[in-house]
């Protein structure tokens, strides 16, 4: 039995303006197509922030501004990787966001997909060679993520000397993606597509030892970026808000029009339409496009510790990290949050929308931050999360043709909706957790292996750092 709906009008205007509009794509389109990839330290990542902050003051919105970010950037230089035995062979590569400049040579140890519990099974096949692992996010069957970040930290606390991401997928060349840890990290590392891994699989079988050299120029230095900020006043509760969000900066070999782009311009577009029909809701919804995601959650991070004072009026924070893209279920995935279960449960019915609700939290997103300063958090993604991986996300293969229409559409009025919401609910259900009730939900079961990893390689980095001066 359906819940009568006490926002059908404002929902018709919402919808009908969305899907009678080329806005988000035309968005899209200026992102991808004039600026790049937006990555940290380009100038298309100025102009981009300059665009989104130009579109929220044209939609009407109050207090929008760019909040600066500094941190350790990125630059990429040339890499090389050749095979020096038994044969010589140049295999093309890219390095990692916030790979070291090396020169050195060594041994490769393959270690397939890279299951957690290997790295610690073979450190002593490990210690001082090249790990080899792929892109496969489920390896030896993982219930959960396995991120190429955790696979570069198992294989650096297993003493070796350099990294070597195999992509897991046919035709889409090397897949990118950070490796640094607030800042540079310790040993190169480096990608190559599927087609040359299975090359160097074959000529190990065949020959054994394969020695190579990596040869990378990137550096890293101070770098500034910007999260963008507005916001619609809440007309009683002020001070209580609701805050929509999405990163705007992709990876420097791609467009990045899937991840992230479709979400942010779905962010846009919600604060179009909400700004037009119900500028002046209860409580106060904020916008935000985050800056320097891809190489650590930088912009959210920033603005977290920036505003640590605010966070507590902070009802509840909606992520929508590549929101619009085919691939995502436009489910809502609450943070471990059950208390709230209830409410998205009965406005599913209210809107008579289809779409699950599941329970659930990972840290490679702009939701963390948040998470771990106790807001209530979730995000707009699939509830039934797909450990294929991917796909031709995170590759130069990430373009606007491969963004519909519909899915900006589907994404950007299930968030302008839920925010109506969830600001006009009179009584909020949840407040902020406490540390220690952060610290203990991770120390669960389902997430207990990755929380000591983590803690494992912040204590390993700290050493090492001390040690460097």
């Amino acid at each position: 039995m359906s819940h009568q709906n006490p926002f059908l009008s404002t929902d018709q205007q919402i919808v009908g303006d969305i899907y009678t509009s080329t806005e988000a794509m035309d968005n899209l389109t200026i992102l991808c197509d004039d600026f790049g990839s937006r990555f940290g330290g380009t100038e298309g990542e100025r102009r981009a922030a300059e665009f989104f902050k130009a579109k929220l003051e044209e939609y009407g919105l109050s207090n929008v501004h760019l909040e600066p970010v500094e941190y350790i950037g990125w630059t990429r230089g040339e890499a090389k990787l050749e095979i020096t035995s038994p044969i010589r062979k140049v295999i093309p590569c890219i390095s990692l966001p916030h790979s070291p400049p090396a020169d050195l040579e060594g041994v490769i140890v393959d270690m397939g997909d890279g299951a957690p519990q290997d790295f610690h099974r073979r450190a002593d096949e490990i210690k001082g060679k090249m790990v080899m692992t792929t892109s496969v996010v489920s390896p030896k069957g993982s219930k959960r993520w396995i991120h190429r970040s955790e696979k570069y930290g198992r294989s650096l606390m297993a003493g070796a000397i350099g990294f070597i991401f195999v992509n897991h997928y046919p035709g889409y060349g090397p897949a990118t993606g950070s490796v640094g840890h607030s800042g540079e990290g310790l040993i190169p590392g480096i990608s190559i597509s599927k087609e040359d891994g299975a090359f160097i699989q074959r000529l190990m079988k065949r020959e054994g030892e394969v020695n190579i050299r990596l040869v990378t120029t990137d550096h890293s230095q101070p770098m500034t970026s910007w999260n963008v900020i507005g916001e619609l006043p809440g007309r009683q509760d002020s001070d209580q808000v609701v805050m929509l969000g999405c990163h705007y900066d992709g990876h420097d070999i791609s467009q990045g029009a899937g991840d992230p782009a479709s979400g942010a311009v779905s962010v846009l577009e919600a604060a179009r339409v909400l700004a037009k029909y119900v500028p002046t809701l209860p409580c106060t919804v904020r916008f935000a496009l985050w800056g320097v995601e891809e190489i650590g959650l930088l912009g959210s991070k920033g603005y977290v510790k920036a505003h640590a004072d605010e966070l507590s009026d902070i009802r509840f924070y909606l992520n929508m990290d590549s929101a619009g893209t085919q691939s995502n279920g436009r489910d809502i995935v609450l943070n471990e949050w059950p208390d709230l279960e209830s409410c998205f449960e009965r406005w599913r019915e209210e809107m008579a929308l289809e779409f699950a609700v599941g329970q659930s939290v990972h840290a490679f997103s702009d939701h963390f931050p948040f998470f771990m300063a106790g807001v209530p958090t979730g995000g707009i993604e699939s509830a039934e999360r797909s450990l294929a991986g991917r796909g031709y996300g995170h590759t130069r293969y990430d373009t606007v043709d491969k963004v519909d229409l519909t899915s900006l559409r589907e994404a950007s009025t299930l968030a302008a909706r839920l925010a109506l919401r969830m600001a006009s609910e009179e009584t909020w259900p949840v407040t902020r957790r406490e540390e220690k009730a952060v610290l203990e939900l991770l120390d669960s079961p389902e997430y207990r292996e990755e929380k000591e990893f983590r803690e494992q390689l912040d204590a390993f980095y700290e050493e090492a750092r001390k040690q460097q001066g």
